[in-house]
């Protein structure tokens, strides 16, 4: 009896991941919308789990294999006709997801496929004004982008293991980062600042086709948060103030769906791109265990896409209604988070194409890429 009810479990499970694949790849996505996104064959993931590199670790004094657990969560931008990959490393520190010491490492790319990788991370706690905010949790998550003057700002989570936060650091050459803290620090007297705060999209645009931060209205824009898309404005690309509602509580713009595949959260993935139709945001649908979609997997993350309008970044006029990249691969679906993760933080314009990178179960880094001129 026991042995027919595993089976049973494992055709019903097989049945859902090929419904869902089928599901995502045979959706025609509206004009619109980016993709489709297509796996390289025979080349993922790019990036794995190094027990091999070692790093001095300037808080504990001994020497750490720094990504030797799981190495995930990638952001990515173009330098010197490279695209460079900022990508989450966590060691041994810990047990389980949030629970071990991330760092970023930094990976770059003649190609977009076959990666070189630094043997130290590039971004990390240490001894500095950031510590309070960075120990013992790390620096997670990355999404960086690129100034028209060619100075690099990368948004991640702080992680103290209290409260996460979001942080920025700006960079001329990837390698060596000045950390300017929690970006909403100051905003409204404080008052977001002991919230927790997640996953930034800066706005981008295409210039000469260059990939660069973009300011709307005379002011930099983002999209930022995991329960919600929230959005917040700047104009120094360190302290940013969130747009609020009359009564002073975050405006969220879109919000999870019930029934949906991002009926649990919708959390922003790489920075958002300027079109000719509108502002595209790539974010990471979470599928609610109890009111989700059933055609997907529950709890696992899928890509979906939101467009704003151009003149008002606050303003969404489509979104859609199934994922356009689920988890399909093995390597998607085992690791940390097994019950799926496509997470996505890294878009770039390279080589007349975008290259999509994210997070396999929490455990390694992928790539897919969308060729608009097919």
């Amino acid at each position: 009896m026991i042995k027919k009810a595993y089976k049973f479990t494992k055709i019903l499970s097989l049945l859902l991941f090929i419904t869902s694949t089928l599901t995502a790849q045979t959706t025609k996505l509206p004009s619109w919308a980016f993709g489709p996104f297509i796996r390289p064959a025979g080349v993922n993931p790019i990036i794995s789990p190094d027990t091999t590199t070692k790093f001095y670790d300037p808080i504990r004094k001994v020497e750490t294999d720094w990504e030797s657990n799981d190495t995930f969560n990638p952001g990515a931008t173009v330098k010197n006709g490279k695209i460079h990959i900022l990508y989450r490393a966590e060691d041994k520190s810990g047990i389980g997801i949030g629970f071990r010491t991330s760092r970023l490492g930094l990976a770059v790319s003649a190609d977009g496929i076959k990666v070189k990788r630094s043997p130290v991370p590039v971004l990390y706690p240490a001894n500095d004004s950031q510590k309070e905010f960075e120990w013992t949790g790390g620096c997670e998550d990355p999404r960086v982008a690129m100034t028209a003057n060619g100075t690099y700002v990368v948004f991640y989570t702080q992680w103290n293991h209290d409260l996460p936060r979001l942080g920025v650091a700006t960079s001329k050459d990837l390698k060596n980062w000045t950390k300017h803290g929690p970006i909403f620090r100051k905003a409204y007297n404080g008052k977001f600042f002991k919230i927790a705060s997640k996953s930034a999209s800066i706005i981008t645009k295409l210039v000469g086709g260059k990939q660069v931060i973009a300011k709307i209205n005379g002011k930099y824009w983002m999209y930022w948060g995991e329960t919600g898309v929230y959005s917040a404005t700047s104009t120094d690309l360190v302290n940013w103030t969130p747009l609020i509602n009359k009564d002073s509580t975050l405006r969220a713009l879109i919000s999870p769906r019930k029934k949906y595949f991002d009926s649990d959260l919708t959390e922003c993935g790489p920075p958002a791109i300027v079109t000719s139709k509108g502002i595209l945001l790539l974010y990471n649908g979470k599928n609610n265990i109890n009111y989700g979609d059933t055609s997907f997997t529950a709890n696992s993350y899928c890509g979906g896409q939101v467009m704003f309008a151009l003149k008002d970044p606050t303003k969404a006029i489509n979104r859609l209604d199934k994922p356009f990249f689920v988890p399909q691969e093995a390597f998607e679906k085992s690791g940390q988070y097994p019950a799926g993760t496509v997470f996505m933080e890294g878009l770039v314009y390279f080589k007349r194409k975008w290259f999509l990178y994210y997070g396999c179960a929490d455990s390694r880094v992928a790539v897919a890429i969308y060729d608009p001129r097919k």
